[in-house]
């Protein structure tokens, strides 16, 4: 580990010591304060992104995720107030009980203390980050990607001088330089960073569990289904199919394939017609081909490949399998599911418990659009990405997601024989 960062990382621990003891009132008051500053600096901020977005081909998938507008910005700083505003998930009273000796015995929620985030071109996850950690008494560690330098040191220049004002140490945000050496340097520091999150693509989170010495919560990538089932309403089927394709196909959260039982093959067209307005490339299987040739635009329609399966497209594509069987459909979803968002849309309510029952996944939707995978559509205000583990964290991971705990024990004496 370089000097530099071994300094960086001391100064975080010294300001999670310091953290912990301010008052939620007084974290609430500064994460407002950030996003009232962000809301005055907004055309400071759009500058710097928009340099960012020059050195990148509008054609990359990533495009979508770096790109600020002005409603875009208005939305985040709206989150970090929603943040502001939840109750504070520290101190929290997980469990408490006396033991025959007399011993009382609480378990709180505390934080875990320095988090280290490693993302890409995503430069809304340093203000989203920065919030949940401030909120739930952690130091944040960024380190975001090289596309999006301009914008993520705009907002952290934001999140330091409110800082300042408010008397808080200002290494109690920190945004690492880009250099890659410095992912590996964070990955490996052993007591000195007590948890990493990476927030990306597939190659980018396996990189940071294969590498990691320090504990990992994996946010991991979304290929997420859609199965239109034999009792599917195709009015329902449509609107959702189209919304969690097309809503914003950069998110973790947009639909990548479409599973249709052979029965309702005479509806596929129907079903995919809206998908044409948004010019989705449909990688149909040979059943799902002969049912929208002609159908759908020609163009827009090919074979699939083994590859069109189990990818995560973050683009205007979509495969479509079909299945003969309800169980078959959920042998595909078992085989190519990332485990983070699937949805069966059926009206037959055996179908739907069977669904919730046997997909393993974070989030499991009947007739519901898996665009709805976000912390704030959850009601939890920003999030600091979607779980697809099992540990201590699964689905949207929001403020209790950032905090772990610890036994406090009293009493009047006791000793143990």
């Amino acid at each position: 580990m370089t000097a530099d960062l071994s300094h960086i990382l001391d100064n975080a621990r010294v300001a999670a010591d310091k953290l912990n003891l301010i008052d939620d009132a007084t974290i609430a008051r500064v994460l407002c304060a950030v996003a009232d500053e962000a809301d005055r600096e907004a055309r400071y901020i759009l500058e710097e992104n928009r340099r960012d977005l020059e050195r990148m081909s509008e054609s990359d998938p990533r495009y979508d995720r770096l790109m600020l507008t002005p409603e875009r910005l208005a939305g985040i700083t709206a989150d970090m107030r929603r943040v502001a505003s939840l109750p504070s998930p520290l101190g929290r009273k997980l469990a408490s009980f006396d033991r025959p000796n007399g011993m009382h015995i609480d378990k709180v929620s505390v934080p875990f203390g320095v988090i280290g985030i490693i993302y890409e071109a995503r430069p809304n996850v340093t203000f989203d980050v920065f919030s949940l950690c401030m909120k739930s008494g952690n130091v944040c560690i960024l380190k975001g990607g090289s596309d999006a330098q301009y914008s993520n040191l705009a907002l952290m220049n934001i999140i330091n001088r409110v800082l300042i004002t408010h008397g808080i140490d200002s290494n109690s945000a920190i945004l690492l330089p880009n250099d890659h050496s410095f992912t590996d340097k964070l990955l490996t520091a052993v007591g000195k960073v007590d948890l990493v999150i990476p927030r990306g693509s597939s190659r980018l989170i396996n990189y940071v569990r294969e590498h990691a010495l320090v504990p990992v919560i994996e946010t991991g990538a979304g290929i997420c289904h859609t199965y239109f089932d034999e009792a599917g309403d195709l009015e329902k089927g449509r609107n959702i199919v189209f919304n969690a394709k097309t809503r914003r196909v950069s998110v973790c959260n947009a639909l990548d394939c479409l599973i249709v039982h052979q029965n309702r093959l005479p509806d596929l067209p129907a079903l995919c017609a809206p998908l044409a307005e948004k010019r989705v490339i449909i990688y149909a299987d040979p059943q799902a081909y002969e049912a929208l040739d002609g159908q759908y635009p020609h163009e827009l329609l090919q074979p699939a490949t083994a590859e069109s399966f189990g990818t995560e497209f973050l683009d205007y594509k979509m495969a479509i399998k079909t299945v003969a069987t309800f169980d078959e459909a959920l042998a595909h979803i078992a085989r190519d599911s990332s485990k983070h968002s699937e949805c069966i849309v059926t009206d037959d309510e055996t179908r739907k418990r069977q669904f919730v029952q046997r997909v393993d996944a974070a989030c499991v939707y009947t007739n519901v659009s898996t665009a709805f995978t976000d912390g704030g559509q959850f009601g939890f205000g920003a999030e600091i990405g979607i779980s697809t583990q099992k540990l201590h964290a699964r689905g949207p991971m929001a403020l209790p997601e950032l905090t772990t705990y610890k036994y406090i024990i009293s009493g009047n004496g006791q000793t143990r024989q």
